[in-house]
């Protein structure tokens, strides 16, 4: 016997959201959330302040280079303990009481000072690439965490959608079976299917709350404030892959990192031999040195005051070579890790040039599962409703339906995430 037809069926698939009572605002760019996931406080602010100080230790190594102006003043006074006595106390003192003020300036000159302010330099520049790889960490966290929004929401979405399509599709089987056209076994099996798509719903919007947390926290944005995203790319295509190339590798922080890392290991080498070698000190003042603070007293002890220290290193049980030694084998580790640190970007960029290919076409297998996947449902609905086929074909057909469409969704974020990985192999 054939089955009456089944009354809005054509709606099965085709229920929309529910509409929404009040206007929401458009929804934040993954730029905007970029944006504001640099604001926060993270381990790239933290990196910024590394940086910061690697400029002042540059600026400190520069300025030893340069006479130091400096202007002292020393007041002594000292007496013998036997009482009456009016000579100095300690042979050392000229006087009971000595006034000396200086103004002139003083320095240091040795062959390692400039090395040192080479070796500022290139840790200020690693500083800087380290900056940029926190950036750059922060930046694939935030569209991560953006497109695991997009995906929960996308999810959520197509779970909805099917449980609207379940649930009617249950009270149409209830209303036939109650006027005697369906056995009761169908309306069961129906009302499984439903309890199935709803129990999918609620582990949705676990997930997409879930999402929405980690987002609020990295966009700085405090519930109740409306937060939504945009929605992921919904044909992406293998021109999205190929504008990167190979050839902006050597454009990486990574590299520039190690580059200058072995630079300040070779400087250090330089401040390591310098140990080793002659090392000057001088001063130079204008000032006086007198008894008394009277003007007499100044003008007759005032005058010129040079001063030269030439230190010699001779033995030291070799503390120097050894010194040495271990800067030329620091410099030897950061070589060997910058070749490392190359292969390893070369690698990666294959390994991402290829896993975002590869989410091009399952992203576009998925979409054509989707289409056979409704295609499917529709033929068994319609062969159910013709007496042709039992209900758990169409349930079966729903069950695959809605799993092509997680599939679907999931290839789009896998191919956001490839690409994302990719731009940052490429060094852009």
């Amino acid at each position: 016997m054939r089955r009456p037809r089944l009354f809005a069926i054509s709606l099965l698939f085709a229920l929309p959201l529910a509409a929404q009572t009040a206007a929401t605002p458009p929804p934040l760019t993954i730029e905007n959330a970029t944006q504001a996931a640099l604001r926060q406080a993270t381990a790239y602010q933290q990196a910024v302040i590394d940086e910061e100080i690697a400029a002042l230790d540059l600026t400190q190594a520069r300025a030893a280079l340069l006479p130091r102006a400096r202007d002292s003043f020393t007041a002594t006074y000292n007496k013998p303990i036997r009482p009456g006595a009016t000579d100095p106390a300690f042979i050392a003192q000229n006087s009971v009481r000595e006034y000396q003020q200086l103004l002139g300036v003083e320095g240091t000159l040795d062959f390692g000072m400039r090395a040192a302010m080479s070796r500022s330099r290139a840790l200020l520049a690693a500083a800087h690439a380290g900056t940029e790889i926190a950036r750059r960490a922060l930046v694939r966290g935030v569209r991560e965490a953006y497109f695991g929004l997009a995906l929960a929401t996308a999810k959520r979405r197509s779970a909805e959608e099917t449980l609207a399509a379940a649930e009617e599709f249950e009270r149409v089987n209830a209303l036939q079976q109650n006027a005697g056209e369906l056995a009761e076994i169908d309306v069961i099996r129906a009302r499984l299917q439903t309890a199935q798509r709803r129990d999918d719903v609620e582990q949705a919007r676990l997930q997409e709350a879930n999402a929405l947390a980690a987002m609020r926290v990295l966009a700085g944005i405090r519930a109740p404030e409306p937060l939504s995203v945009s929605d992921l790319t919904p044909q992406p295509s293998s021109a999205d892959v190929e504008r990167f190339t190979a050839d902006t590798i050597a454009k990486r922080p990574e590299l520039t990192q190690a580059e200058q890392q072995l630079r300040a290991a070779r400087s250090d080498i330089g401040v390591a031999r310098a140990g080793r070698l002659p090392a000057l000190s001088y001063s130079v003042d204008e000032g006086f040195d007198a008894p008394s603070l009277h003007a007499s007293d100044i003008r007759e002890h005032r005058g010129y005051l040079a001063m030269a220290n030439l230190n010699i290193p001779i033995f030291d049980w070799g503390i120097g070579r050894a010194k040495q030694r271990q800067a030329e084998l620091r410099a030897q580790a950061a070589e060997n890790q910058l070749s490392i640190t190359l292969r390893e970007t070369e690698q990666e960029f294959r390994a991402a040039h290829e896993e975002a290919l590869t989410a091009v076409r399952r992203a576009d297998n998925a979409r054509a599962a989707v289409a056979d996947a409704q295609r499917n449902a529709d033929i068994s609905i319609a062969r159910y409703r013709a007496g042709e086929a039992p209900i758990f074909e169409v349930t079966d057909a729903l069950t695959t339906l809605a799993q092509q469409r997680n599939n679907y969704q999931q290839a789009l974020f896998d191919f956001e995430m490839a690409r994302a990985r990719l731009q940052e192999a490429a060094g852009e």
